[in-house]
C-alpha cells in the first residue's frame, strides 16, 4: 500500500512539473499578444537561460527578486533588488538590456544614451540555485553524520538509509575498486561531486522554487566542475605520471627530434576535463530542451492549424513531456554517476607507479 501511495505521489509531482512547463510555455508563447507567432527558439533559450529574478509558476506577473550587485563606470558599487528593473524600468542609472550585445544583462545607461556593461557580481537565478544545491548537499551529509553520532553503528532508516545506500554504492562499487588503497583519500571529493551534480540535476527538473535553475545545462557550471577534477588529477599526480607525459615509454623516434608523443600526451591532459564538461552539459541541456519542445507542440500546431488542432495535441504533448521528465530523472542519476566514475578513473591514472612495482 505504501509503495502504491509513493508511486501516485511521484506521478503527481511529475505531472505538476509538466503542467508547470506547459504554463511557462503558454505564457511566453502569448506574452506578445494573441496573434503573435510562436518563436520556439526564443522561448527555449529564455527558459534555459539565467535571469535576475526567479519566475513564479502560474503567476507570471510576479518574480522572486534577487540581489543585483554592479560596479558602475565611475568605480562606485551599487546594490539593489532585481524587482526595481522589471519591465524595462531603470533604477540608479541601470536597466536590463533588451536586444543587442548585452541582451538580458544589466547595463548602465550613460548620459549620451549609450550602454556600459558594468562588472556584475549579482546573485542571479543560477548563482542562487548553486547555493541552494550546496546547502541541500550539506544537509544530507550532516543528516547521515548526526545519525551515526547519535545511534552508533545502528542501521539508519527511511531517507537516511537511502542516502547511506547511495554512498555505499558509489564508494564500494566504484571508487574503491578503481582507486584501491588511495580511495579514502579521494572519496570525499568524488562523493561530494556526485551528490552535488545529482542535486543540481534534480533541482533543474522542478519548475517551482527552489528548482527551475538550469545549472548543469549551463556550460560555465560544468566547466568549473571539470576544472576541479583537472586540478585534483594533475596537482596530485605521481612522478611516473608526469614522466609518461614528457618522456613516454615508446620508441625514441616518436619522441625525438619531433616531440610527437609529448604533444599527444599533453593534449590528452586537457581533452579529459573537456569531455567531462561537454558530456554533462549536453545531456542535461538536451533533456530540458526536449521537454520544452514537446510542450511547445501545443502552441506551434495551434498557431499553424487552429485552436482545435492545438487542443488535440495537448494530451499527446503532456504525455510525451511526462515520459521525458521521468526519463530525465534517470538521466540525472546516470550523468552524476558517469561524471564521478570518469573523475575517479582520471585521478587513478595520475597515480601510476613504475611497472616494476
Amino acid at each position: 500500500m505504501k509503495k502504491a501511495i509513493t508511486a501516485i505521489i511521484a506521478v503527481a509531482i511529475i505531472a505538476l512539473m509538466a503542467l508547470g512547463y506547459a504554463d511557462a510555455a503558454a505564457h511566453r508563447a502569448h506574452s506578445g499578444g494573441g496573434e503573435t507567432e510562436v518563436d520556439p527558439q526564443e522561448i527555449i533559450f529564455e527558459h534555459l537561460g539565467d535571469a535576475y529574478g526567479w519566475e513564479v509558476p502560474f503567476n507570471h506577473s510576479q518574480r522572486i527578486p534577487l540581489p543585483v550587485i554592479v560596479r558602475a563606470q565611475d568605480g562606485s558599487w551599487h546594490a539593489f533588488m532585481s524587482n526595481r528593473l522589471e519591465e524595462g524600468a531603470q533604477y540608479d542609472g541601470f536597466q536590463i538590456a533588451k536586444g543587442g550585445d548585452y541582451n538580458n544583462k544589466v547595463v548602465q545607461v550613460l548620459p549620451d544614451g549609450s550602454q556600459y556593461r558594468p562588472i556584475d557580481l549579482s546573485i542571479t537565478k543560477n548563482v542562487a540555485g548553486i547555493f541552494i544545491a550546496a546547502l541541500l548537499v550539506l544537509l544530507m551529509v550532516f543528516k547521515v553524520r548526526n545519525w551515526y553520532k547519535k545511534n552508533g553503528m545502528k542501521a539508519p532508516r527511511r531517507f537516511t538509509a537511502s542516502l547511506e545506500l547511495v554512498v555505499d554504492f558509489v564508494y564500494t562499487d566504484t571508487i574503491r575498486p578503481i582507486m584501491g588503497k588511495e580511495a579514502p583519500k579521494y572519496a570525499p571529493y568524488l562523493l561530494t561531486a556526485f551528490f552535488f551534480i545529482l542535486t543540481m540535476n534534480l533541482l533543474g527538473l522542478i519548475v517551482i522554487f527552489p528548482g527551475g535553475a538550469n545549472l548543469t545545462g549551463n556550460l560555465a557550471v560544468t566547466a568549473v566542475l571539470a576544472l576541479l577534477t583537472f586540478l585534483v588529477t594533475n596537482l596530485t599526480g605521481t612522478k611516473h605520471y608526469w614522466k609518461e607525459i614528457f618522456w613516454p615509454e615508446v620508441p625514441t623516434a616518436l619522441k625525438l627530434p619531433v616531440p610527437l608523443m609529448q604533444i599527444i600526451e599533453l593534449f590528452g591532459i586537457f581533452t579529459k576535463p573537456i569531455a567531462l564538461m561537454i558530456r554533462l552539459f549536453a545531456n542535461m541541456m538536451g533533456g530540458h530542451m526536449v521537454v520544452i519542445v514537446f510542450m511547445l507542440l501545443i502552441f506551434i500546431f495551434g498557431s499553424m492549424f487552429g485552436t482545435a488542432i492545438g487542443g488535440v495535441m495537448t494530451p499527446l504533448s503532456v504525455a510525451l513531456s511526462l515520459f521525458m521528465l521521468l526519463l530525465d530523472v534517470l538521466v540525472s542519476f546516470i550523468q552524476a554517476y558517469v561524471f564521478t566514475i570518469l573523475s575517479t578513473m582520471f585521478i587513478s591514472m595520475a597515480h601510476v607507479h613504475e611497472h616494476a612495482e
